[in-house]
Parts: structure tokens; C-alpha cells; sequence
């Protein structure tokens, strides 16, 4: 991915580990587990603690780690009025990050079914690839998809923290398309 000259960055901490969030002039671009998969290189970045957008950022992900995002929401409602650069994306990484925020909190989903919900239903695994690729962990919810019978299959931030969220969001993924 290619990020803005300007860029700044700012880390939090959360209850899986110290989160990165980065902002440039059109939004947030970034939220990403230190030291996990595509973690990009945040040499140039200035550390902006006091950025509005990064401390936007930061308290509704706060709010999420306290379970005081609102039931059944999806990462649209609660995203509504923070700006989001995904432009370091191609259009189909972009697609498939957009279908992701409309899954609500405590909900899942197959890749199969979102690689449907963009129109691509045989592009499976390149949503795959794209979901693996999502600059914005947590706040686009990529860790709200699951294997075809509902296996925890991988995740940029380490399988254990995709199992942790979708444990905080109460997520049923017992039930999820079990093989008859």
C-alpha cells in the first residue's frame, strides 16, 4: 500500500496489544496490531498524539473494547462521521473493505458470502487476499469473517485476536454453517 507524505500516527493501547492508528489530510488510513502481518514502514511518519482524527479514532475504539458500541451496529453506523482514506487500495480491495463495515457487531460471515455481496462470487479468494490486505483492523471488521463452516481462518493481527474480538462481540460462530 502506499500511504500520503503526510501521514501521522499515534499508538493506543488495547487489550490484545498496542495498536497503531494513522491519519493523513483525507482521514484515518491505518489501524494495525504492532508487529503484525503488512504492518507498513512508518519510518516517515510523524507522531501526532493530539491529531483530531486519530483521537476520534481512539475513543470509539475505546468504546468498542468496553462493549459500548451499540448491539447489532455495523462499522457504517459507527463510522458514519470519521473520515476513512482507503485509497491505498485497488477498487476491488476498496469493494470488499466497504462490504466488510456493513457487518454488524456480534454477526459473521463466509468469504464466499461476501465475495457474493460484492457481485464477485467466484472471486473467493482474491476477497481473501483483500481482507488479508484491510489497512483498518477492528474498525473494518475483517476479523467478522470466517472459514466456509465457520472455521477462525486467518488473520493479519493472529488468529488468538480474531477469536478475542468476535468473543467481546458476543459473536454466535458455534452455529455458523455447521456440515450437516
Amino acid at each position: 500500500m502506499q500511504f500520503h507524505p503526510e501521514t501521522c500516527h499515534k499508538t493506543i493501547q488495547s487489550p490484545w496489544g498496542a495498536l497503531w492508528l494513522a491519519s493523513n489530510p483525507k482521514g484515518l488510513c491505518g489501524a494495525w496490531f504492532e508487529n503484525q502481518k503488512h504492518f507498513p514502514d512508518t519510518q516517515s511518519w510523524v507522531e501526532d498524539k493530539q491529531h483530531p482524527i486519530l483521537q476520534q479514532a481512539a475513543q470509539i475504539l475505546f468504546n468498542y473494547f468496553q462493549q459500548k458500541w451499540p448491539a447489532h451496529s455495523s462499522a457504517q453506523q459507527v463510522l458514519a462521521k470519521l473520515p476513512l482514506d482507503l485509497s491505498g487500495g485497488t477498487d476491488f480491495q476498496q469493494a470488499v473493505w466497504r462490504a466488510l463495515m456493513s457487518i454488524p457487531i456480534g454477526h459473521t460471515c463466509s468469504y464466499g458470502e461476501l465475495a457474493a455481496a460484492i457481485g464477485r462470487p467466484k472471486a473467493v479468494r482474491a476477497v481473501g487476499t483483500a481482507i488479508g490486505r484491510n489497512p483498518i483492523s477492528i474498525l473494518i471488521p475483517c476479523h467478522r469473517v470466517l472459514g466456509n463452516h465457520g472455521q477462525l481462518t486467518g488473520y493479519a493481527g493472529g488468529v488468538w485476536r480474531k477469536q478475542a474480538l468476535l468473543q467481546l462481540e458476543n459473536a454466535n460462530i458455534s452455529s455458523f454453517n455447521k456440515p450437516k
